[in-house]
């Protein structure tokens, strides 16, 4: 015999390419699983971890500013990724959409099952009941009609849904409940769902502005006098309430003794509210985690510090060039603060002055050089040094209140050293150039953040909705029940009642538990029996 090669052209058992159709139906089918709206929600917790561990521009732009001081390359990565600002950032919110339509996705094909499933006939009875996990069987002396109207009383009584019987199905009665626990389920995913459009409408109409206020100051609610500002999208400064606030005390208190020493106890501020122009004055207490608040808005107490006061007077002794409190920024858990006095001088006086300082609410001065033990004013103090120059305020260019660009200054030198001095409360000196510095005290100040959250009530049904889906989807069990009756051989009427639960462990337990209360229920309506069988 004979074999010759085979020419016939190898079978190539490969799918064919999904079309473009194909493969957007497995992507959308893809997103919408509970697999990936899982994932989702877990990148969506790790993309927020970075928001909770450095510091938000629109949270604290205090310590932003202090980080960025301290870490300058880190903190160029930083904001390429948007890590100074997590929740505005476009990865994050890629991560939010996403997760958004694919617990929709998932949730309304599942509330469509849901709803046919509860629509739906409960299943008939099976032809062996014995089969069942939960089973029982007694005999009665009522007639077998009699029985399955009593079986119907007690299923409805226990919340069951019963079926309508059809033809040949009259010998038993079949219900079923835990319908709630998928209801729960979707319940709770649509909670999430309604807590991420809360978030996402806060996103797009809320804001959040700080404001610095000097104890005896005041502001008023516009965008003009905030230090800054973080807004959504859809955000309308029209929609800003016109008031305005005082601050007319602003207290510290820290920790006196003990491990804690040095800590802050109490932070309070007394202010004066005018809710809008003409309105009758209102005075109110703020404190930490008690706002106040104002027609939606919410004022908050963020962080306090000193304001040194200081006046400084021309070589005559007499004309005042500049004087009042200027807010210093704390640098230490001591309160050891520094800051800058601008003062810009006419030319018939002389040149501009800026002085750099550090106030030290409880100054000590030993081999490590002049630092605060306590961030109480115990013994308040002030070092400064000086230059004289331009300051460079009339060449258009933006500065910040707490820098001195020395670049057209030059320091004040005494005996060839650079200009140094060291003050108490009341003291005055003279600058090489005669000109006076006085230090006259020190008031405090309070950072206040201004906001408003558009979807928080939102987001407080949203909760609450999870709550209730959570217990319904833990606390209710999906079941089915039978009851049978047909006439026995010895002529009494056996009753078989039997249950079915998918679940394992104590949910079945119960359910034998249920089946036998049913039975029992069955037996105190029906007057009595006989148990012949129980499994």
């Amino acid at each position: 015999m004979t074999t010759g090669m085979d020419t016939r052209p190898p079978v190539d058992n490969r799918p064919p390419p999904l079309g473009g159709l194909e493969l957007a139906r497995w992507a959308w089918r893809q997103l919408t699983s509970m697999r990936v709206a899982l994932i989702l929600l877990f990148l969506l917790a790790v993309a927020a971890i970075p928001g909770s561990i450095i510091p938000q521009s629109d949270v604290n732009p205090l310590n932003v500013r202090d980080f960025r001081a301290r870490n300058p390359t880190l903190s160029e990565w930083y904001d390429r990724l948007g890590l100074f600002d997590v929740f505005s950032a476009p990865w994050f919110a890629a991560i939010y959409l996403a997760l958004l339509v694919s617990l929709v996705g998932c949730i309304l094909p599942r509330t469509w099952q849901h709803w046919k499933a509860i629509r739906a006939q409960p299943p008939k009875a099976p032809r062996r009941l014995t089969r069942m996990p939960a089973y029982r069987k007694v005999e009665v002396d009522a007639a077998p009609g009699e029985v399955l109207a009593v079986a119907r009383a007690e299923l409805r009584s226990r919340r069951f849904r019963l079926r309508r019987p059809a033809e040949g199905e009259e010998d038993a009665v079949a219900a079923e409940a835990g319908h709630l626990r998928e209801t729960g389920n979707l319940v709770f995913h649509l909670s999430v769902v309604v807590v991420l459009l809360a978030v996402a409408l806060g996103g797009l109409f809320s804001y959040r502005a700080t404001v610095l206020v000097p104890e005896g100051a005041g502001f008023s609610n516009q965008v003009i006098q905030f230090d800054s500002l973080s807004a959504g999208a859809l955000f309308d400064t029209a929609d800003l309430p016109p008031f305005s606030m005082d601050i007319d005390e602003f207290r510290m208190e820290f920790v006196e003794a003990g491990n804690q020493i040095g800590q802050p106890s109490e932070y309070e501020a007394t202010v004066t509210l005018v809710r809008e122009p003409g309105a009758a004055p209102e005075t109110h207490t703020i404190r930490v985690n008690e706002p106040l608040s104002i027609d939606g808005t919410s004022v908050h107490i963020i962080n306090p510090g000193y304001a040194p006061a200081f006046t400084v007077r021309a070589a005559d002794g007499e004309t005042i060039l500049a004087e009042g409190p200027v807010p210093f920024l704390p640098e230490d858990t001591s309160f050891t603060s520094t800051g800058v006095v601008k003062v810009e001088v006419p030319p018939e006086f002389g040149d501009d002055i800026g002085i750099q300082a550090s106030f030290l609410p409880t100054a000590v001065l030993d081999q490590n050089g002049p630092r605060s033990i306590f961030p109480g004013a115990r013994n308040p103090a002030v070092f400064l040094t000086a230059w004289h120059g331009d300051l460079g305020l009339d060449d258009g260019q933006a500065q910040s209140v707490y820098r001195l660009d020395t670049t057209d200054m030059e320091q004040y030198e005494e005996n060839g050293e650079p200009y140094r001095q060291q003050l108490v409360v009341g003291d005055t000196v003279e600058l090489p150039d005669g000109r006076f510095i006085t230090f006259d005290g020190y008031v405090t100040w309070v950072n206040l953040q201004i906001g408003r959250n558009s979807g928080r009530e939102l987001a407080l049904v949203g909760g609450v909705l999870a709550v209730v889906g959570l217990m319904g989807s833990l606390y209710v069990r999906r079941r089915r029940a039978w009851v049978r009756a047909s006439v026995g051989p010895e002529g009494r009427t056996v009753v078989e009642v039997a249950g079915l639960h998918r679940a394992e462990g104590s949910a079945a337990d119960r359910l034998v538990d249920e089946i036998g209360a049913i039975t029992d229920g069955l037996l105190l309506r029906l007057g009595g029996a006989d148990e012949k069988k129980e499994d």
